[in-house]
């Protein structure tokens, strides 16, 4: 299945239904009033969140939904029925933003979650409503309102524990099948990690996190070099960022340089989409010290740790012979014991406002009556000027007649 993790849609509310104007017609019941019954209201347009999704491909092919239509009232004070609500999927972790006013609309953290994106139309008013003691046979009904029409960009940001970050080829994928049952591809070439991969770690049976493993990053990923840095956003939910560092790189550069230009990606990502990168815990994870002895690998760690005035955690590992693996996981998994995320991850949801005209501001429906009414029925004027319908011919007056 194609990985897709942005999308850009357009959903359409349900319409309300119109009111109409009516009146009683009933054999022998003089002035029967007005029984014009209101439209129903349009349907809601919901997202909800399915952890059985992990992709957003299916919004790649059709981009416009559309909520049904409430239906027009009719007479004997009958309501239209209400529009049929649209309730669309998409994977945990999507969060879910207005294109045109730039508003997060809403984050989709956990599964089941349902968010409201687009309201149905305000149902229109039948001439019931309008009747009055001087107003008893009112001649006006009012349209439904439109339905909310909304451009929404989503985003797809995967819910993991721990990020890894390096370069193409520092061992990312490697490190993550020696420690979950996750099987992402490995090469010996660069850029062997085309999407996003997640793996459970399984510390015992009552303990567990989630790795996630996204593309490398290289120099100049900011302008659009290598895979760039779209899949960085899969890191913005994680509690850790593991920094790999290849201690011998395929193509001999010098690893403190390639750690500070990764660093410096990360800083540029976080200041452009304002966003908290930088200011994640970053473990650093020496990788591949089976190349070399032990003695010499430690002397290139040493350096490494010197001239980059490095003062955090530091972890030495092969992870295609699992050395080391195991002391970094329980490192983690006691990290994250010791700082549990006191809040669900959401956004900041600002409450939307959805604008229905007063009902005496709306259209009004234009509609005759009396039109299509058998030959028997006559229409009048009483003395206050309110047009009188007659049923019975024999019951109009002789000033009438």
């Amino acid at each position: 299945m194609k990985f897709v993790d942005e999308v850009t849609i357009k959903v359409k509310a349900g319409d309300g239904g119109n009111g109409i104007v009516s009146f009683r017609r009933e054999k022998y019941v003089a002035r029967g009033g007005p029984d014009g019954g209101d439209g129903g209201d349009g349907g809601n347009v919901y997202i909800v969140a399915d952890e059985e999704m992990n992709t957003l491909v299916d919004y790649r092919y059709v981009r416009f939904y559309q909520a049904t239509r409430g239906e027009n009232g009719q007479g004997r004070n009958m309501t239209g029925s209400k529009g049929e609500d649209l309730v669309l999927k998409a994977p945990v972790g999507t969060q879910i933003t207005d294109k045109e006013t730039g508003e997060i609309v809403g984050d989709l953290t956990k599964d089941g979650e349902q968010l409201l994106v687009a309201k149905g139309g305000f149902h229109g008013l039948g001439n019931t409503r309008f009747k009055s003691s001087i107003n008893r046979a009112p001649r006006k009904a009012t349209h439904g309102t439109p339905g909310e029409l909304r451009e929404l960009r989503l985003e797809l940001k995967v819910l993991a524990d721990v990020g890894l970050l390096g370069l193409p080829n520092a061992g990312k994928s490697t490190f993550i099948r020696a420690v979950s049952s996750a099987k992402p591809k490995v090469a010996d070439y660069p850029f062997t990690t085309l999407i996003p991969n997640l793996g459970v770690v399984r510390i015992d049976t009552e303990s567990s996190f989630v790795v996630a493993d996204i593309p490398g990053v290289i120099e100049g990923a900011a302008e659009g070099a290598g895979l760039g840095i779209r899949f960085l956003r899969h890191l913005a939910r994680t509690r850790i960022l593991l920094h790999i560092v290849d201690l011998m790189p395929f193509d001999q550069s010098d690893p403190v340089e390639n750690f500070n230009d990764i660093m410096n990606e990360l800083y540029k990502y976080s200041e452009s989409k304002d966003i908290s990168l930088k200011d994640k815990p970053v473990w650093l994870v020496f990788n591949k010290t089976d190349l070399m002895s032990e003695e010499e690998s430690q002397a290139k760690m040493d350096d490494m740790i010197e001239r980059l005035q490095w003062d955090g955690p530091v972890f030495k590992m092969s992870a295609i012979q699992k050395e080391g693996t195991r002391e970094i996981c329980n490192a983690i998994m006691d990290y994250l014991i010791e700082h549990p995320q006191i809040r669900k991850i959401e956004a900041e949801k600002t409450q939307t406002e959805f604008n229905w005209p007063e009902p005496g501001s709306m259209d009004e429906v234009e509609e005759d009556p009396f039109e299509g009414l058998e030959p028997e029925w006559d229409e009048d004027m009483d003395d206050d000027g309110v047009e009188v319908v007659y049923v019975d011919p024999s019951q109009v007056p002789d000033d009438k007649k």
